[in-house]
This record gives structure tokens, C-alpha cells and sequence, in this order.
């Protein structure tokens, strides 16, 4: 008698698309937190590459110091090379990859080679509350505290909570020129990666992120656990 050897549990591999200002941050440390997975952003890994004195990060180093952008080839090999790593055996987040259609095709490359189960996921707001929502921010230049003049002022206005500092401060990517820009950016770069994986049969999740905080993450976590279930019929 043939005895099959074990299937392989597929890794939940999660990619989280949102506009800037939607939410993607809080939700993504939530969904890190339940499910045990580390939380994969290309910033941190390129800081880590160049910390850690490899090749790799002292070529990367050698690009950031020319004032230039780290090319898509780079970047893919940073994340293959993270993916690789023990934690991420049971499962990531990507964050902020991929934002290009090279850099869409090459993760579907890594995918391929290892038991996967891929689901993706946008927090969807439009423009007029991105624009709300960040220009509304004001941080503390002295504790670092953040509010928001809409959501969640401080209890008096332009000063601190919590140390007293005043006045608070605004973040000049903050602004409704530069926040109109990188909107704008962002729909104009997510669209063709997007149908790099509709045309693979992927299918994108949309959750509306106007929804109150608790009720995003509840619609985020069900479609999570909807697309697990899907590995063990």
C-alpha cells in the first residue's frame, strides 16, 4: 500500500490595499495580532537590508544614497528573500507590495512556489473623506500624540492631552495639495496591478472604510476566515 505523504498546509498570504488615510495601518496590526503573522512592508525591510551589511543592503544603501528610487528588481528580490524567512511560514501581510504590474507578477512568481493561499483585500474610501480624514490630522511635536480635528480633537483646541504642548502641528504631506496628489497616484498605480491578479482568477475583497473601525475589521476578519475555510473542503 502507497502511503501519500502529508499535504502541506497552505500559507494565508494576505495582501491589503487602501488609499492613503483609509485605514490600512489600524486594520493591518489587527489582523497581524489574531492571526500570528508578521506584517511585511517593503520600508522596513530595505532598513533592515541596509542594517544588516549584506550585498544586497549595500546595494540598496548605494541607491537611497544617490537620491534614487530602489528599482522594482531590487525590491522583489528584498521581499523573496523575506518571504523566505521562518516567520513568515505560516502566513504574512504585505504592506505597501506590490505597487507596480513588475512587481505584481513577480510576487505571483514567489506565490507559485510555495503551498499558498493568496487573499486580497482593499479598504475602500473615497476622495473627499481621504482628504477629510488626513487634513484633519494634528500631531504633538512634543509627545508625539495624534488627533484629529473631526474624529478625534483634543479636548481643548490646539493643545495636547496629555503634556499640555500647543500649538499642534500639521505634517506637510498632510496638506490638500499633496493629499489630493497622492491619492490620485494611488488609484492611477493600483488599477493595473489589480487586473494582473483579476486576470490570474484572483479575486479582490473591497471592505467600505467610512465604516466605523470595529465593523471594517469584523467584514475584514470574515472574508479571512471565509477564504481559509476554502483550503480544507
Amino acid at each position: 500500500m502507497t502511503i501519500s505523504p502529508p499535504v502541506k498546509e497552505a500559507v494565508r498570504a494576505i495582501i491589503l490595499f487602501g488609499s492613503p488615510g483609509a485605514g490600512k495601518g489600524t486594520q493591518a496590526r489587527k489582523i497581524t495580532s489574531r492571526y500570528r503573522i508578521p506584517q511585511i512592508s517593503t520600508g522596513d525591510i530595505i532598513r533592515e537590508e541596509v542594517g544588516s551589511g549584506s550585498s544586497l543592503g549595500k546595494k540598496v544603501e548605494a541607491i537611497l544614497a544617490a537620491g534614487r528610487l530602489v528599482d522594482d528588481e531590487t525590491v522583489n528580490q528584498l521581499v523573496e528573500a523575506r518571504l523566505d524567512s521562518k516567520d513568515c511560514r505560516k502566513g504574512f501581510l504585505l504592506d505597501g507590495y506590490p505597487r507596480t504590474i513588475c512587481q505584481a507578477r513577480a510576487l505571483q512568481g514567489i506565490l507559485d512556489r510555495m503551498p499558498c493561499r493568496l487573499v486580497i483585500i482593499e479598504v475602500q474610501v473615497g476622495y473627499n473623506e481621504t482628504v477629510r480624514r488626513i487634513t484633519g490630522r494634528r500631531l504633538c511635536a512634543q509627545c508625539g500624540a495624534i488627533y484629529n480635528i473631526y474624529s478625534h480633537p483634543p479636548k481643548v483646541a490646539d493643545v495636547c492631552d496629555g503634556c499640555g504642548h500647543r500649538p499642534l502641528s500639521i505634517r506637510s504631506d498632510d496638506r490638500p495639495e499633496v493629499v489630493k496628489k497622492r491619492f490620485h497616484l494611488y488609484q492611477e498605480g493600483t488599477v493595473p496591478v489589480y487586473e494582473v491578479f483579476r486576470s490570474a482568477g484572483e479575486k479582490i475583497h473591497q471592505v467600505d472604510g467610512t465604516q466605523p473601525e470595529q465593523v471594517v475589521c469584523a467584514q475584514i476578519f470574515e472574508i479571512l476566515e471565509a477564504e481559509g475555510s476554502n483550503d480544507h473542503p
